[in-house]
Formats: structure tokens, C-alpha cells, sequence
């Protein structure tokens, strides 16, 4: 079958964001990127404290190279004489040369007041002749620039520092970010005369912190651009395409009643349990057009439908899980479940299925309306939930991706009420969601039932665009949970008095501590006593839960 493009999802954007691939690849894209950013940051931080080191290293070594065209014994001789000698003339153009060679900004000796260190006095000065800064001319006596050039003046004089830095970025009056090394100027009997400063501009760092974000936002964009290609290729051709392919020919069985094209639902998806599906829905329309041939032919109009019912029925039961234990293997918990529909076919359904090793899904729905209609409508909720689970994400996304899909339907104003939850199996920490469904009853261990109820959300494709709340829950070993229909509360006896809320708690906590299967049947029995010879109504359908705690 030849995929066609539908022009109302192009034409709507407000359609395109409420499907479910692009709410995965907008999951993915936006993980992605924030992945990217608080890598961004902790490289920026990493990045700048270990270049920031290389720089105080780098005028380090600069300033202790300089310090060796210093002669810390004539300190006191140039002050006095003003610089007025050969000696000090050709340190400082050693020095200025040496400046420009390795691109500082300033070098310059200062004679500290060893008072306070308030104030110094400057020894020499050069500066780069592409900086901004003026020279001190020899004696110039200048206060010292904060308390961090202070402590560092007074470490070197008094205590012996042979080296010491100060990293400016702010309070720079018009200047470029620096650091600055500073170095003692020593006589022959290793007297700190001096100390000379090399003062380096950041620009470079600034610079190379701009290339490295450039780098990061350039590999999250492009990693975003292929998760993107990648995620949306892989969802349309395993599971949003045969997915459609699926519901259409559910629709298209449901309104001919015909056979299917040959190949029409033979290998729609790389995924088995899609490919496991067709081939059932294949099979189902097969043997349901073939016992209609046959009735037809054989038995009056009457006759046909009784059969054909029961056929449907019979595949009905099929589908829901009818095989108790059904996890053998698995000893954390119990699961007991039945439906009685009140006509051949119902529209109640209840599912449980493993997600993964450690992950329960459980639920509990109802279709509004009853017989064929409804059927088809309860099977093609009940694989929409499952393989939405099966995708990941929170109950209430899923459940609002499975409402996403449902309302692009003519669904003749049929809807789902569901409960649905996802318990991880080795903590019994839980989450559901309650689509307009009835209220849960828990049982705590050595306790009794009590309904669990909160605000719950419009039934599944009611009305498009729905958002749905999920609440958490904790089971303890020795819990229990049951979840019903509303066949369960609203049956009738004679009198046409409801079994009610009420009736229902006394049932469960009649052996409020025994396994699901005892309790159902206490419930069912209780239900049959109450009704007497009334007329059922509406399927009852029951799941009982028991969580025994990790293996």
C-alpha cells in the first residue's frame, strides 16, 4: 500500500505539534541542546581557569627572564641619581626590547614603601608601543593599585614569595583585561632591592574561550540535526506509518467488511510486534469474512449475527490476556483480570504488559458504547497504548500522544475512559493517570480498601489538544490495588438500586489481604447476590494487583 501524504497536517501546524513524532524529535532535540549548554558551561569554566593558569605561568616566565637584566645592587644608585647613567640607560632599552619581542603590555620596577606598602616608587618602565599606557618616569612615586598588590608587595619583601600574580577583569578604567607577574630584583646577598611586574593582556583568552563555545554549539547543532534525520526516518517507517497503515485498515475493514489488498499488511514495520499485529488483524479479517460467507449461506439473517458475535467475541477474548499467571517467572507481583460483557462483544477492556525488565504497565479502560463499534474501537485503543508505552516518557504523555492520534479520526463521537499506570517493579514506585475513569481502591498490607480519589482528566479522544495529569503513587510489599468499570458500581438489582461505592468496599474488604484472583471473586459475588435475576446492563470488568516487593 502506497503512503499518501495528508494535506491537513501541512496546512495545520497546531496539528503538526500535537503528533507524536514530533514530540518525540522535539524530546530528543531539546535534551540535546540542553546536554550542549551545561557542557558549554562547565568546559567555559574548565577552559578559562586553565588558560587563565597558562597565562600567569607564561608572564611568569616572562618576569623571571626580565628580572635577569635587572642588577638588584644599583636599585638604590639609579633612585638617587635619576636614572642618569649608561648602566641604567642600557637595562632599560634591554628591557624595552625584550617587551616588544614578547608582546607584553608593561614592564616596570618598583621600590615599595616597606611602612605599609601603600605607596612605591617606580624603579623603570616600558610599555608595548601598541598599548595604551603611559611610562613612569624613575622616581615617580604612585599608591599601590588595591590590597591584593599590597599582600603581594609585603609576601615578597618580608616572607621570601619568589613569585606572585593578580588577574584583572574589572575596575579597568578604559584598559584591557590583564595579569600581571611579579617577581623579586635580589642584590648579591639575596636582598629584595625590588620587584619587577610584567603586566600581559587577556585578549587571547577571550578570544580562545570564543572558538571553544563556537565548537560546542557547532557539534550540538549538527548532533541535533542528525538525531532529528534520524529519529523522525526510523518513527515514520517502523512505527508512525504502519501504525497509520493499521488504523486505516481497521476503518476500512470496519466500513467494507471486504478483504484486504494483497501485501497490505505484510512487513509494514521493522518492528516484530507491529509486523506480529497485521498479520492477527490480517488473519482476523480473513476468518471473520470467512465464517460470514459461510453463515450467510447456511443459517437465517438471525442465526448469521448470533455467530457472527460470537465470533467476534471469541477474537475479543483473545486479544484482552487471558492466561493467569501470566508471568510465571516473575514473583514481585500478582495479576488477576476478567471482563463479562453484557452484550456478545463489549467495549471494556484491561491490559498489563512488561515495558522492560523493571517496568509494569496496567490498564483499565472503557468505550463508550457497546457491540461491534465499540470492539473495534477497544482494540485499536488498546495497541495504541501499548506501543506508545513501549516508546517511553511519562504516563500523561502518553497517554495525550494516544488522545493526539484517536481525535484525528472520525471516531462518531465514540470515546475511551482509561486508567493507566507505569510501575517500576523493583521499588513499587508508580505512576497513573485517570482519563475520566472510575476511582482506583489500594490496600495497604495489613490494612483494607479505601478508593484513591483526585480530579480526573476528559476521557481519550473527547477533545483534541487534552494535557493529562499523572499522579504518584508507592506501593509497600503486601499491597494491593483493584480497578473496575463502571459495570462494577452501576449494577442493578430488580429495584433498579445501584451496588454502589459503598457495596464495593465491603466486597474487597471481606479478605482484604487475599490474592487478586480471591478478591475478584468475592467482588463477583457479591455482585450476583446484590443483582439476583436483573437484567445485566453493562460489562463488568475487574484487575486486581498485588505487589510482593523485589525479587
Amino acid at each position: 500500500m502506497e503512503e499518501k501524504t495528508n494535506p491537513g497536517l501541512t496546512k495545520n501546524p497546531r496539528r503538526l505539534t500535537r503528533s507524536m513524532t514530533f514530540r518525540i524529535i522535539g524530546g530528543t532535540v531539546f535534551l540535546l541542546l540542553l546536554f550542549g549548554l551545561l557542557q558549554s558551561l562547565a568546559g567555559y569554566y574548565q577552559f578559562t581557569e586553565s588558560l587563565t593558569s597558562e597565562y600567569n605561568e607564561s608572564a611568569f616566565r616572562t618576569a623571571e627572564t626580565a628580572s635577569m637584566l635587572v642588577d638588584g645592587r644599583l636599585i638604590k644608585s639609579f633612585l638617587e641619581t635619576g636614572g642618569d647613567s649608561d648602566e641604567y640607560r642600557l637595562m632599560k632599552d634591554y628591557l624595552d626590547t625584550f617587551c616588544q619581542k614578547q608582546n607584553v603590555t608593561l614592564i616596570y620596577v618598583i621600590d615599595p614603601d616597606r611602612t605599609d606598602y601603600a605607596n612605591f616608587t617606580a624603579v623603570v618602565s616600558v610599555e608595548n608601543r601598541n598599548s595604551n599606557y603611559a611610562p613612569w618616569e624613575i622616581g615617580h612615586r604612585q599608591a599601590t593599585t588595591n590590597g591584593e598588590y599590597r599582600e603581594i608587595y609585603r609576601q615578597i619583601c618580608e616572607e621570601g614569595l619568589n613569585r606572585g600574580f593578580v588577574v584583572r577583569t574589572s575596575n579597568l578604567r578604559g584598559k584591557e583585561p590583564h595579569v600581571t607577574s611579579l617577581v623579586p630584583i635580589r642584590d648579591n646577598l639575596g636582598n629584595v632591592t625590588a620587584i619587577l611586574c610584567v603586566q600581559r593582556p587577556m585578549s587571547e583568552l577571550k578570544s580562545g574561550r570564543a572558538r571553544f563555545l563556537f565548537r560546542i554549539a557547532l557539534v550540538t547543532l549538527l548532533l541535533a540535526a542528525l538525531s532529528c534525520a534520524s529519529a523522525y526516518i526510523f518513527l515514520r517507517r517502523s512505527f508512525v506509518r504502519p501504525v497509520k497503515i493499521l488504523a486505516k485498515e481497521a476503518e476500512r475493514f470496519a466500513a467494507e467488511n471486504t478483504e484486504a489488498e494483497e501485501g497490505t499488511l505484510t512487513d509494514i514495520s521493522t518492528i516484530t510486534e507491529i509486523n506480529d499485529l497485521g498479520a492477527s488483524i490480517l488473519k482476523m479479517e480473513t476468518d471473520t469474512l470467512d465464517h460470514i460467507s459461510r453463515l450467510t449461506n447456511l443459517t437465517a439473517e438471525k442465526k448469521q449475527i448470533g455467530t457472527e458475535l460470537f465470533i467476534a467475541s471469541r477474537i475479543q477474548t483473545a486479544i484482552l490476556p487471558n492466561k493467569f499467571p501470566p508471568f510465571p517467572d516473575r514473583h514481585e507481583f500478582e495479576i488477576y483480570a476478567s471482563m463479562s460483557p453484557a452484550k456478545e462483544v463489549g467495549g471494556d477492556f484491561y491490559d498489563f504488559f512488561l515495558i522492560d525488565e523493571d517496568h509494569l504497565g496496567l490498564v483499565m479502560a472503557d468505550v463508550s458504547g457497546k457491540g461491534i463499534p465499540a470492539a473495534l474501537l477497544m482494540m485499536v485503543a488498546k495497541l495504541l497504548l501499548k506501543l506508545r508505552a513501549a516508546a517511553g516518557g511519562t504516563v500523561g504523555e502518553m497517554l495525550s500522544d494516544v488522545n493526539a492520534t484517536l481525535c484525528e479520526k472520525d471516531l462518531a463521537e465514540q470515546f475511551v475512559t482509561v486508567w493507566f499506570a507505569v510501575l517500576q517493579i523493583s521499588t513499587g514506585q508508580g505512576f497513573a493517570a485517570n482519563a475520566g475513569h472510575e476511582h482506583p481502591a489500594l490496600c495497604r498490607a495489613g490494612g483494607g480498601y479505601e478508593l484513591v480519589k483526585y480530579r480526573h482528566a476528559m476521557p481519550v479522544a473527547a477533545i483534541e489538544g487534552l494535557k493529562y495529569r499523572e499522579h504518584e503513587f508507592l506501593l509497600h510489599p503486601g499491597d494491593s490495588i483493584f480497578v473496575y468499570t463502571d459495570g462494577v458500581t452501576e449494577a442493578c438489582d430488580p429495584d433498579r438500586s445501584l451496588f454502589g461505592e459503598a457495596r464495593l468496599l465491603e466486597a474487597l474488604n471481606r479478605d482484604p489481604d487475599a490474592s487478586p484472583e480471591t478478591v475478584l471473586s468475592n467482588v463477583r459475588c457479591a455482585i450476583d447476590e446484590f443483582v439476583k435475576d436483573a437484567e445485566q446492563f453493562d460489562d463488568i470488568t475487574m484487575m486486581g494487583f498485588k505487589y510482593n516487593g523485589p525479587a
